[in-house]
């Protein structure tokens, strides 16, 4: 049996998850305690987001010719990056392309981050409103993806419930004791499983993960019909008709509702759902795109590509014609698809190891673990995947001690072509959790954009966390690495439904 703190709940006190949750993989609370309500982003102001880039520019007085981008730290107030970067570049006169950024925030809230303008100079700059932007210096290639190391977070829960401080309290000493620390030291980090977030899936509709596993599963013609029809109850009167119209088309009856959450913990959509498409429908893409409301490009595009070739509904679900039309979604969309069928599949894995009772602060034998990235700022306890180490009898308390220090950590996978599994009792859960979905590594091996090799994950995020209240409500202020999720953390102490937080 594993050892356990006695503020550690046990696997079977663990408060489960709501079912919105539960239908991505999250399947319970690390903390038993009440949560404490209330309400995120009641204003921008409280949500601020603060990149910490692993990124040296050069002076803003560097040659531009070997040098050509500027880069610019921009404070948004609600303002979409995507948004931001479109504006931005219209008030420039430049193209979009020549805007890049490391990390996308969302709109409600108050960012900082660093931008990257080709052939830019600092007096060319634009007043926008709701935006303040300074320039920081000069760099000889663009920003990427790889560039951002985390983010810094303060964030105001409104309206918690009267005795909030108190619930906090209790809740901080489970994280500290699920992290390996002392429950009682002011000092020690929290911790939380390294969850996906619900943005990763589809805040209104979680459906990427769906549409990635059939995509996965060699299924286009389901992935098809679950991105572009698949009605959920959080949309519109007239999405609703529209996705209705093509589940018609496929040939799938029923109501909103049952279709948009799938079966349960990440589990196969599918298998679990009597509703997927049966081809017997009357395949009238026409129809379809006459019911789709034109702001949903994406599956307007789909259906456009099914009426170009006449694709009969009953056509194999395997047909290169139910790829052609998947693929008229931009490429990133594609990768997500199947990026999100992987985080599904890696939630399950660490909501499994969290109900078996093994640790997720150091390993056990079996485990793989990965060595801490040395390139990032201090404040951040960031993993590094590509510095892997199998745990063995003879290295379990090596790696441990490393744990314990935050210079390694446990891992899973997000699982791909080049995945190889755990042993042991962790491998018996990410082989467990692939059986159940009806996948193995090698079905990541995809035409396109949708093909994955894999990596692996922390199972869980440390941070040092800083909470303070004024009237009531509290403001916590904590930092990340990069891919780990704000909402993950907020979660055990609100315990709120994500669609009502």
């Amino acid at each position: 049996m594993v050892d356990s703190s006695p503020d550690d709940p046990s696997p079977r006190d663990r408060r489960e998850a709501h079912p919105v949750e539960r239908a991505v993989g999250i399947a319970q609370f690390v903390s038993d305690a009440d949560g404490i309500g209330g309400r995120l982003r009641e204003r921008p102001e409280d949500f601020r987001v603060t990149e910490l880039e692993a990124f040296d520019p050069d002076p803003l007085d560097a040659d531009r010719g070997g040098y050509p981008e500027l880069v610019v730290r921009a404070t948004l107030r609600n303002w979409d990056t995507n948004d931001f970067a479109r504006r931005i570049s219209d008030a420039l006169g430049i193209s979009r392309e020549r805007v890049s950024w490391a990390g996308t925030k969302d709109k409600r809230a108050v960012t900082t981050q660093l931008f990257t303008l080709r052939e830019v100079d600092p007096e060319d700059l634009p007043e926008i409103r709701g935006v303040d932007v300074e320039p920081i210096g000069r760099a000889g290639r663009r920003l990427s993806f790889g560039d951002l190391a985390g983010n810094a977070f303060e964030i105001r829960v409104a309206d918690a419930v009267p005795d909030a401080e108190e619930q906090v309290g209790a809740i901080v000493r489970d994280l500290r004791a699920f992290a390996g620390a002392d429950p009682d030291d002011p000092d020690a980090p929290v911790a939380v499983p390294n969850y996906f977030g619900q943005q990763r899936f589809g805040s209104v509709r979680p459906v990427t993960h769906r549409v990635g596993l059939a995509v996965v599963r060699g299924d286009f013609r389901e992935a098809v019909r679950l991105y572009a029809g698949n009605p959920s109850p959080a949309e519109p009167d007239d999405t609703r008709a529209g996705r209705r119209r093509v589940d018609d088309a496929f040939g799938v009856a029923g109501g909103d509702g049952e279709d948009a959450t799938g079966g349960g913990e990440g589990a196969p959509a599918a298998d679990d759902d009597s509703r997927a498409a049966a081809g017997t429908g009357d395949g009238d893409w026409e129809a379809c795109l006459d019911a789709m409301p034109r702001k949903l490009r994406f599956e307007r595009g789909m259906l456009s590509r099914l009426a170009e070739r006449g694709v009969d509904p009953a056509a194999p679900p395997a047909d290169d014609d139910w790829r052609h039309a998947l693929e008229a979604v931009p490429s990133n969309l594609q990768r997500l698809f199947v990026n999100a069928a992987q985080s599904v599949l890696f939630n399950r894995i660490v909501s499994e190891r969290l109900s078996s009772g093994l640790p997720f602060d150091r390993p056990v034998v079996g485990d793989v673990a990965c060595f801490a990235d040395r390139d990032v700022p201090d404040e951040l306890y960031a993993p590094d995947p590509d510095r892997e180490q199998r745990v063995t009898d003879e290295r379990v308390e090596v790696i441990a001690r490393h744990c314990a220090r935050g210079r390694a950590f446990v891992t899973a996978p997000l699982v791909g072509t080049e995945t190889e599994l755990a042993a042991g009792e962790p491998g018996d859960i990410e082989r467990s959790v692939l059986a159940d979905a009806g996948i193995e590594p090698a079905d990541f091996d995809l035409p396109g954009e949708f093909d994955s090799t894999g990596t692996r994950r922390a199972i869980q995020v440390r941070t040092d966390l800083e909470v303070t209240f004024e009237a009531g409500d509290p403001t916590f202020a904590f930092a990340l690495p990069s891919g780990s999720y704000a909402t993950v953390l907020l979660r055990e102490f609100t315990k709120t439904d994500p669609l009502e937080r």
